[in-house]
């Protein structure tokens, strides 16, 4: 019996070779009709027999596109129209946009080879890409994913190309950065002085790399500043030129072989490395290492990526066994796009420029994560990832979400589906303000969100929150930043109605009695949480300054338990400190002048750092609690933390620890063992607290967020020990454990309270 039906397909279905798929399927199954691409995702109708039918829209789910994601197939049986075959109609746009977009995707295995054979007429041409590969979220204006609506545009494709491209059965159908090197994307070569370099780009660009000179190179979301990265003089230089003196350096290699001649490399690791995502994973360095000692100071481990489009394979025929590819940008700034942007803002850095004509519309930068405890965990997410959503558990209005100060990223939630952006970066320029209010344009003009609620953080002072307050027409509300965590891990693991013991772990962020809190046990249900303990406040002297400066916050800790004793201490921040300058912060907390209290378990972890003489004053976000786990040694014995129970919310009070951890400074116990007994002795409080809430509650559900669970010891004791004791344990994974994982936590929340106030 002959039929006809009308399918509507929603997920990841544009631009990954979708509807040549549906094409080639609906040929294999001698049915007639047409697909296209709309706004909604694709559409088909399909006539024939009943039986073939149901197979095709089988093969669908099961055989589809590498790239592609289905998230819906929904069908409904229409008028038979007689119709003999089958083909691909133009894009349509329809009024409700439900279609998803691709996150940009490494070179394919196809393209790869056909790049390397002298054959081939795309031989060496840097741009080559197909269905299954290459750039999508960074070249796109607006939707449907066609050429018109992407920065390929101004290409016209030549009738090599153009054939390729409308033939159904080549891998090319329908790519829309289809092209070679006659009709597609240059390269250009160019010097500090923006003249051009008349050689050949790429074979010049390694040469002028080989002898130590730092080249700005265009990318795929951005530039890159690069360097070879075994030349500790060139590492130095770009350091310095760059004004990151301290922080780690990401680095490039050609190959798992190259990458294994510096780096330890587990199965896991060795998976996402050669993932079409293609992030910078952490791994720990071989201590007979090749690469320059200042790419990764003081750690023990240094982030590498393999490279993920045609030009960077190409580049990497240089001999260097790495390249650093660290962010184009001044310090705190957004990554460089435009041609005229980077001449501009990094001529006092790069020595030569490497180019292309090719726009890059939305700024991504590399995502950036590591293994722990078996999971990837993403710290950082970006290309590759974005705009993928997460999917929830329940519908919701439609939401933006501002994100935090730090790391932020903003998030649009519609229906089941929370989008969250590309790492936005620290909100303190108009730069990155800019960048901010370009991303939630495109985000809702690509989504076809325009936000009934707006929701953020309580610090009056995040620019964030500022930019909210000032949108007029919409319902705000103000979230707490460590109930934002919580939740958005639970919405990452699908369970934000249950009630929760709620680990929040950060350095700062905004209570809600005007406080700075970090060191938080919350009872979590839904909409509402309870602050059920935390760790005790000490003063944060100087504000701000005492993040930056570590030393202020050891001050800080040593004042309750040793008072004026504290000049008579024999410690390396005694000796390192001006004794001038310690007085003026005894004094300021003395007497509390600019002294905000923090309960924030990171400034513990800072001040214990600077009482070690590990790290006085910081040069990048967390570094002394990194250098203080990256010290850290086993040891049977921790530190023993107080907790007052008397009343609701129970303090953690660390007196005693450091009180202990100055006796083993005295007995010359070395940093290591030091660091082992504190971050042992965390654990421990952190485990006790837990089983007391259980105890009193009965909930056996535990969810772990907010920058303290960046530290691998801290993440992987805690999910063992409370999985040993019986409880369900919820980390990040898809969705970075620090701030970056605000943004999806408030709109959540705000949903949650906007379903309840209907």
């Amino acid at each position: 019996m002959k039929k006809r039906i009308k399918a509507v397909i929603r997920g990841i279905v544009q631009g990954v070779g979708f509807r040549p798929f549906i094409y080639r399927l609906a040929n294999s199954y001698h049915l007639a009709g047409h697909v296209s691409n709309t706004s909604a995702g694709v559409e088909l109708e399909v006539e024939g027999e009943d039986e073939d039918i149901r197979a095709f829209l089988k093969a669908i789910s099961v055989e589809k596109p590498p790239l592609a994601l289905i998230t819906s197939i929904n069908t409904e049986t229409i008028p038979l129209q007689h119709e003999k075959d089958f083909f691909i109609l133009s894009s349509q746009t329809n009024l409700q946009r439900q279609t998803l977009i691709s996150p940009d995707i490494c070179i394919c295995n196809d393209c790869l080879k056909e790049m390397f054979d002298t054959k081939d007429r795309r031989y060496l041409y840097p741009f080559i890409n197909c269905t299954n590969c290459g750039p999508r979220y960074t070249i796109i204006d607006d939707i449907p994913y066609d050429r018109i609506n992407t920065s390929m545009r101004k290409f016209k494709m030549c009738p090599e190309c153009e054939r390729e491209y409308n033939d159904p059965n080549n891998r090319r159908f329908h790519a829309e950065p289809n092209a070679c090197e006659t009709c597609g994307p240059r390269l250009f070569l160019y010097n500090e002085k923006r003249n051009l370099i008349d050689k050949h780009p790429i074979r010049e660009t390694i040469r002028l790399l080989e002898k130590g000179y730092i080249v700005a190179i265009k990318g795929l979301g951005g530039f890159h500043l690069a360097v070879d990265a075994s030349n500790e003089k060139a590492v130095k230089r770009l350091r310095k030129r760059k004004h990151r003196e301290e922080k780690p350096l990401a680095i490039m290699s050609k190959d798992l072989e190259k990458v294994k001649s510096y780096a330890v490399l587990s199965s896991e690791e060795i998976s996402l490395l050669t993932s079409p995502q293609r992030p910078i994973v952490i791994v720990p360095r071989n201590p007979s290492h090749s690469i320059a000692p200042s790419i990764a100071p003081d750690t023990n481990d240094v982030g590498v990526l393999l490279p993920y489009t045609p030009l960077h394979y190409l580049l990497m025929k240089g001999n260097f066994p790495a390249l650093v590819m660290t962010s184009g940008n001044l310090s705190e700034e957004p990554i460089c796009i435009d041609n005229d942007e980077a001449f501009n803002r990094l001529k006092h850095i790069a020595d030569y420029f490497l180019v292309h004509n090719r726009d890059i519309l939305q700024r991504s930068d590399d995502s950036v994560g590591k293994v722990v405890n078996g999971k990837f965990r993403l710290i950082r997410r970006s290309r590759g990832y974005v705009p993928l959503p997460i999917f929830l558990e329940h519908s919701f209005s439609t939401i933006l979400a501002c994100g935090a100060e730090e790391k932020n990223t903003v998030c649009l939630l519609k229906e089941n589906q929370a989008f969250l952006s590309q790492h936005i970066g620290d909100l303190e320029n108009l730069e990155t303000l800019s960048f901010f209010e370009h991303v939630i344009c495109h985000l809702k003009r690509i989504l076809e969100i325009e936000p009934r609620i707006i929701a953020y953080d309580l610090h009056p002072e995040y620019l964030s929150t500022k930019w909210a307050k000032e949108i007029k027409g919409v319902k705000l509300i103000g979230i707490q930043h460590h109930h934002a965590h919580i939740m958005s891990c639970l919405a990452e693991n699908r369970d934000i109605f249950s009630p929760v013991i709620g680990l929040a772990l950060d350095g700062t962020g905004y209570g809600t009695d005007g406080h700075l809190w970090g060191g938080e046990i919350l009872l979590v249900k839904g909409k509402e949480f309870q602050r059920i303990a935390h760790l005790s406040y000490y003063p944060l002297p100087g504000g701000n300054k005492a993040i930056k400066e570590p030393w202020r916050m050891a001050i800080s800790y040593l004042y309750p338990v040793f008072g004026e004793e504290i000049f008579k201490l024999s410690l390396n921040l005694n000796e390192a400190i001006p004794k001038k300058h310690i007085q003026w912060i005894y004094q300021m907390i003395k007497n509390n002048i600019n002294c905000p209290l923090s309960s924030g378990l990171g400034r513990l972890f800072d001040a214990v750092s600077a009482l070690l003489g590990i790290k006085l004053e910081i040069a990048y976000s967390a570094q002394a609690a990194i250098l203080l786990e990256t010290v850290r040694e086993d040891t049977k014995d921790s530190y023993l933390f107080n907790l007052n129970t008397s009343s609701i919310p129970w303090q953690i009070d660390p007196r005693l620890v450091i009180k202990k951890i100055i006796e083993d400074i005295k007995d010359q116990v070395p940093p290591g063992v030091i660091s082992g007994k504190f971050h042992k002795g965390v654990v421990n409080i952190l485990e006790k607290v837990c089983l007391l809430v259980k105890e009193k509650t009965d909930i056996n559900k535990i969810a772990l967020s907010g920058g303290v669970f960046q530290n691998s010891y801290i993440l992987k004791e805690m999910e063992n020990c409370l999985k040993k004791n019986g409880f369900v344990v919820y980390s990040h994974s898809q969705v970075p454990t620090n701030d970056a994982g605000i943004s999806l936590g408030q709109a959540v929340i705000a949903g949650l309270i906007e379903t309840n106030d209907r």
